[in-house]
């Protein structure tokens, strides 16, 4: 999973007012601040703790600070009452995603305790550490008004896993949006001509996810392969026996040219800092272009597995949702139909080229082909399936009349036979069934490509989809 630059402003608000008239009160708020921070600070390391915001002057102060530390979204910790004009200046100047963090210390006051005391006061001081729910309203309301997107987490500071469950799912939300807004993709080639559903509007990328495209022509790749040595080549081969089952009738040229290659693609990605990749080249005519693109099977498969995925088919939305899977660190294989079996209620899934072998059931099989199905020349492919167990799909989807939404389907891998085909190929069973599934997924008007990744992390990518501003539609 790739490491991100995340940065996470953190503080909490106050009412300066009550600090002399309740002994203690601070402290008090200020220790559960302490809390808060320690617990998101376990989850992702780089938090920007402002402190307890409890005058205008300390909220425009807070604000410059997140603005200068540059932080990617502001969890604000309701502590107790607090004015919103408090608020207001500190995300407004920050420009960020807002978390509204509205956590009570306890499950419920100890009325008995708490009624029993004559001290009015202490009493009023005792409430006002528990009455975080108080100014929630009155801040959504202000943030509602002045056009600021927010989003909350109702719970408890303590003992509440299903609270901090929530929280988790926003840090990881948020890193994999700031790992987007850096990522370098790769474009290598040019479309598959006449499959319309993976043409994209790059620029549509840029705006959604932000990050890098950087176009790239296959000499490019071609020229690499000639400055690959006698000794990078063995080492190649090495790392090819050792990550995958070489089926013993892969021929040993086929697999020196996949060796040549995958050097050369990772020399190109090191020139170009790609953190993912989409390519196709029809490639006819020139025989070392040729040679390139059907060799590039295995050097694209372990650049995947180790969180640089490739999408062949030159699919580009598809590769941003496989690194979406991956940075959630899922996985992220790139697939697509390849048969419904209604006797088992499952549908068959996968694709030619590239796989994500690191999240594959058992060691991927190394097979010769004769032919690459609709595209040039022969040489080796890979044959996986993916891991038993739960599973989530993710496409993204380039929307009628412009903008993007983000598809999801959560089932499971299952045991049984697949086509061995030398391909990428596993059944998923779906809670709506096989023909439901289908029907209800087909609906959105994806591309016929998504990408697959393991566990059921819908909820996860559900707040991706908050923190960009994108449509997430979840079908099962």
């Amino acid at each position: 999973m790739q490491t991100s630059s995340l940065k996470i402003g953190l503080f909490a608000i106050g009412l300066e007012a009550y600090w002399a008239q309740f002994d203690g009160l601070k402290e008090r708020l200020e220790g559960y601040l302490g809390e808060v921070h320690q617990k998101i600070a376990d989850l992702h390391p780089g938090v920007v703790n402002t402190g307890l915001v409890d005058t205008i002057d300390k909220a425009f102060e807070a604000g410059k600070t997140f603005r200068r530390q540059d932080v990617d979204i502001i969890f604000l910790y309701v502590s107790t009452y607090a004015l919103s004009s408090m608020v207001l200046p500190v995300v407004q100047h920050a420009k960020v995603p807002v978390i509204i963090l509205n956590l009570a210390p306890e499950a419920a006051i100890d009325y008995t305790s708490f009624n029993a005391s004559s001290d009015r006061t202490k009493m009023t001081g005792e409430w006002l550490a528990f009455c975080s729910a108080c100014p929630v309203p009155e801040i959504a309301n202000v943030f509602n008004r002045v056009g600021i997107s927010f989003h909350q987490v109702t719970g408890m500071l303590h003992n509440d896993p299903y609270c901090w469950k929530e929280v988790s799912e926003w840090v990881a939300a948020a890193r994999v949006a700031n790992i987007m807004r850096f990522n370098r993709m790769g474009c290598m080639g040019h479309y598959y001509s006449g499959m319309l559903d993976i043409y994209t509007d790059l620029t549509q990328q840029y705006a959604s996810f932000g990050g890098h495209i950087e176009l790239l022509e296959v000499e490019q790749l071609a020229t690499l392969r000639k400055q690959v040595t006698a000794s990078e080549i063995q080492e190649r081969l090495a790392v090819f026996n050792d990550s995958f089952d070489v089926q013993p009738d892969c021929a040993a040229a086929d697999l020196e040219k996949a060796a040549i290659t995958s050097v050369a693609l990772d020399k190109l990605v090191e020139q170009h800092q790609l953190g993912s990749m989409a390519y196709y080249y029809r490639g006819t005519g020139n025989p070392e272009n040729e040679e390139a693109i059907s060799s590039i099977i295995l050097g694209n498969s372990l650049l995947t597995a180790r969180g640089i995925p490739v999408a062949g088919e030159y699919e580009i939305k598809n590769a941003q949702a496989m690194k979406i899977m991956d940075s959630f660190g899922a996985g992220g294989s790139f697939t697509e139909y390849y048969a419904i079996d209604f006797t088992d209620d499952v549908v068959l899934m996968g694709h030619d080229g590239p796989g994500h072998i690191a999240i594959a059931e058992g060691k991927t099989k190394v097979r010769p082909l004769k032919v690459f199905h609709g595209k040039v020349g022969s040489g080796v492919s890979v044959e996986m399936s993916v891991k038993n167990g739960p599973v989530t799909l993710l496409s993204v989807v380039e929307k009628r009349g412009g903008g993007l939404l983000l598809l999801v389907a959560e089932g499971a891998s299952v045991p049984g036979a697949i086509l061995e085909i030398g391909n990428t190929n596993s059944r998923y069973k779906f809670s709506t069934g096989a023909r439901c599934f289908v029907n209800d997924w087909n609906s959105h008007g994806p591309a016929h490509h998504c990408a697959i990744g393991l566990g059921h992390i819908a909820a996860k990518i559900k707040k991706l989809g908050a923190l960009l501003e994108l449509d997430v539609v979840q079908v099962c």
